[in-house]
């Protein structure tokens, strides 16, 4: 008994551990040793005969791979579903990072900890003290959205002047250079006060003609544009989304064809006669700032149907670089995308001739277009609408929190019902996991790496979280977020969600096809080698591959399997205390998706990037460990706060019950029963024991975001708000203070009014009464008034004329009562 009970205590230490298999030869070997001579129990000859014959075979590398892995070479060769060109670029493009940790079963939260902590430069802050702040304030959304419908012109020059569409081209072509992170915060910081202008300045500095310049352009293209760009004299945009290939932007049909031909070049006006080029026809739709751009970034197939640059006649997806001024290419009209209205528009073209070297990166980066593009969108989609995102999570964390505050019912701050309450800490705990899941990403990319996975993941949570807040925000404003105008700071962001969610990359399909699609694949330590090895027949690599492979798999079923049973219990953590259980957790639950992903893999074989619903939750699981892993490294970058666990609390709580509850629907929904069984008794052994965070906590976090303090400003920091009392959100912070600081005054008026103490009946007649009566000093008389008044410009709603198209905003100065 005891022997057996060593065997499984071995089995399990090697197992958990990873051991390798001369590790794994010599412990079994001790083991039979042990069994034979300190135990008593002979072992035949020809156990120990079986026991050699398989270890010879595991250990002799080249008879390894005669007996074993040779012929499952073969197999896989023939099984390993062919990828297209597209997908593998797509799969080569950006780099691997914390999200090949989550994959490993086993993170190193050293190394996470470890990481750089994002931070801003002086230069950088400066800027969003200094030209951001004063752009913020020169933005009236209400004038730009109903009233314009475009920034106004000294809005745009504003921009232009002070380097906005430059912040990511180098200081030597004239940008500001500034990092990832300063990038960010800078769309951030904008689109707390206005969308359209956030959007206006994202785009040049997200994918688009300026960093495909910067990565791949000829000097001669670098010099000419990239100073231009970096002062506004050329506003770019990129053309790739079709009315016939929108998030499947490969099948895009628009067409060059190699040609000689004759141009004028707009630039220099001068004329170029029978010169090589390409006669292009497209249509696209969706395209942000082409109805205002000067240059045209444009995406088309490429063909050479007279072999006039060599024997390939399908070249592939090229970029080119397009002044709009040259002839035969429109823009000039405009979608309403609603909500932020910013420019966007279509462009098309009919055999318009432009020169080979209008190719961005010249002729030798003909066909190249795809790979470019989905190299750089990995930087784009880190940053852009995941910004916007988080600037949405601040607007109404600060917004929300003071107006639960400032309003009451039935005698009570509307925050303090358990049913609002219950929405805010979805508000703050969503806010919290999108900007620690951003930041994580950016301290990646000015690392240098380009995290495409987690490109992936940002975008779709971070703009589903947007949706979830602004859906819980309008709830609690009530009649206040119904009624369009000036007064409604949540209208405008609610109607432009729908932006959010399908640019780049419609969220449905970024989630069930892309986020495990490229993960699992570019994030398993053992995946894509074995790929490779098959697809260049390289077998040497391919027995390294496949033993390293099976190792993990058996090390991941004993590791989910212990972890199970002990709750994580005996995991180790980096930092003891609140957070250490967490820590522990998600090696738990990495250590169980990196099986599940293995078995999905096993049961499913190619088929699995078919199976959407199966690939959507793997792809949750993954998510849901990264925004874990970032909400604890956030609040280690933030200094631990004690102030802060309730919301980091809510914010790992749920994403791990999240994770769980994908984990639970794979299964469920797995094709092969038995192997579903056999993972939910080796992964669950107990059942589902995560809960989502507590009412408590929740509360906790909603408390927080009523009242001043360290957790609101740190949820909030980075956000514009105007110093002024007439603005529709600056009165919030004004309206906060005063009615805090007036609370004990008015719960002494409602005791007096309960006590009969006065005559009169309205608000304002007993407050009267009671300076009168020296119950109530001039000073604490002024104070109380103030905050009313506040109160009701924080309450009130905008009214206009009968064709609603003059707004008042004096009529909000009638008081009745």
């Amino acid at each position: 008994m005891f022997a057996a009970v060593l065997l499984i205590a071995l089995i399990g230490a090697l197992a958990y551990y990873r051991a390798p298999v001369l590790a794994w030869t010599v412990g079994l070997a001790a083991w039979l040793a042990s069994l034979q001579f300190a135990f008593g129990c002979p072992v035949s000859t020809i156990a120990w005969c079986v026991f050699a014959l398989l270890a010879l075979v595991l250990n002799i590398v080249p008879l390894r791979r005669a007996v074993f892995t040779g012929p499952v070479f073969g197999i896989f060769k023939k099984i390993t579903p062919a990828m297209s060109q597209t997908e593998q670029e797509a799969i080569n493009a950006g780099t691997v990072w914390w999200d090949r940790d989550l994959f490993s079963g086993k993170p190193d939260y050293q190394r996470l900890l470890a990481f750089p902590d994002a931070k801003l430069s002086a230069e950088e802050q400066a800027f969003l003290d200094g030209p951001t702040e004063q752009l913020c304030a020169m933005i009236d959304d209400w004038k730009i959205t109903h009233e314009l419908k475009d920034l106004p012109p000294e809005v745009w020059q504003f921009i232009k002047d002070n380097g906005f569409l430059g912040m990511i081209v180098k200081k030597k072509y004239g940008g500001l250079e500034f990092s990832n992170y300063a990038h960010a915060k800078v769309v951030t910081k904008i689109a707390t006060r206005g969308g359209s202008a956030a959007v206006s300045v994202m785009v040049p500095n997200s994918l688009g003609p300026g960093e495909l310049l910067q990565h791949y352009g000829t000097e001669a293209q670098k010099d000419y544009y990239l100073p231009r760009l970096a002062k506004g004299v050329e506003v770019p945009c990129f053309a790739l989304t079709s009315p016939y290939a929108g998030s499947d932007a490969g099948s895009i049909p628009d067409y060059g064809i190699v040609c000689r031909g004759s141009y004028t070049d707009p630039r220099s006006g001068q004329r170029h006669e029978n010169v090589l080029g390409l006669r292009v026809s497209w249509e696209k739709r969706w395209i942000t700032l082409a109805p205002v751009a000067t240059i045209l970034g444009l995406a088309f197939k490429m063909y050479d149907p007279d072999h006039l640059l060599g024997d390939k006649e399908e070249i592939g997806i090229t970029c080119a670089l397009v002044p709009t001024e040259h002839e035969g290419v429109c823009i000039g009209r405009r979608h309403f995308p609603g909500g932020a209205v910013f420019m966007n528009g279509p462009t098309w073209g009919k055999d318009v001739f432009i020169p080979l070297e209008w190719i961005i990166g010249g002729r030798e980066f003909a066909g190249q277009g795809w790979r470019m593009l989905v190299e750089c969108l990995s930087v784009g989609r880190c940053i852009s609408l995941p910004a916007m995102s988080v600037a949405c999570g601040k607007v109404t964390t600060f917004t929300t929190g003071a107006y639960a505050r400032i309003r009451d019912q039935f005698g009570l701050p509307i925050g303090k019902f358990e049913g609002v309450d219950e929405a805010m800490a979805r508000i703050g705990g969503y806010t919290y996991q999108m900007e620690a899941s951003q930041d994580l990403a950016l301290t990646g990319l000015d690392m240098g790496e380009k995290p495409s996975v987690l490109s992936a993941v940002l975008k779709y949570h971070n703009t589903e979280r947007m949706r979830k807040t602004i859906n819980d925000a309008m709830d609690i404003h009530g009649g206040k977020a119904v009624v369009l105008g000036p007064r409604n700071y949540l209208a405008r962001a609610y109607q432009s969600i729908p932006i959010g969610i399908t640019v780049e990359g419609a969220n449905i399909l970024t989630r069930s096809m892309i986020i495990y699609g490229q993960g699992a694949i570019r994030c398993h330590p053992f995946v894509l080698r074995e790929m490779k090895a098959a697809m260049a027949n390289d077998a040497v690599e391919f027995d390294r591959a496949i033993t390293g492979h099976i190792n993990f798999v058996i090390s991941n079923v004993f590791r989910s399997l212990w972890l199970g049973l002990t709750g994580a219990r005996f995991a180790g953590a980096p930092r003891g205390g609140e957070t250490a259980r967490y820590y522990k957790q998600i090696t738990r639950f990495s250590s169980a998706f990196a099986l599940l992903s293995d078995m999905a893999m096993f049961s499913l074989g190619g088929s699995l990037k078919f199976r959407e619903k199966l690939s959507a939750r793997l792809g949750d699981m993954l998510s849901n460990l990264y925004i874990a892993t970032a909400c604890l490294k956030r609040f280690e970058r933030e200094g631990a706060q004690k102030e802060d666990l309730a919301v980091l609390g809510w914010a790992v709580e749920n994403a791990l019950f999240d994770l769980q509850h994908a984990m639970d629907g794979f299964l469920a929904n797995l094709p092969s029963r038995g192997l579903a069984w056999v993972l939910r008794k080796i992964i669950f052994p107990w059942g589902l024991t995560l809960k989502p965070a507590s009412d408590r906590i929740g509360t906790k976090v909603a408390r927080g975001m009523m009242e001043p303090g360290g957790m609101r400003d740190r949820l909030t920091r980075g956000m514009y708000v105007s110093p002024s009392e007439e603005d529709a959100v600056g009165v919030l912070r004004h309206a906060l203070d005063a009615i805090l600081a007036t609370e004990p005054l008015e719960q002494k008026l409602r005791k007096l009014a309960r006590e009969g103490k006065f005559k009169r009946v309205t608000a304002r007649e007993r407050l009267e009464e009671a300076l009168q009566a020296g119950l109530l000093t001039q000073s604490e008389f002024e104070a109380v008034s103030r905050a009313r008044k506040l109160k009701r410009d924080v309450i009130m709603v905008d009214d206009f004329d009968m064709a609603l198209e003059r707004h008042d905003a004096a009529l909000l100065k009638r008081h009745i009562f």
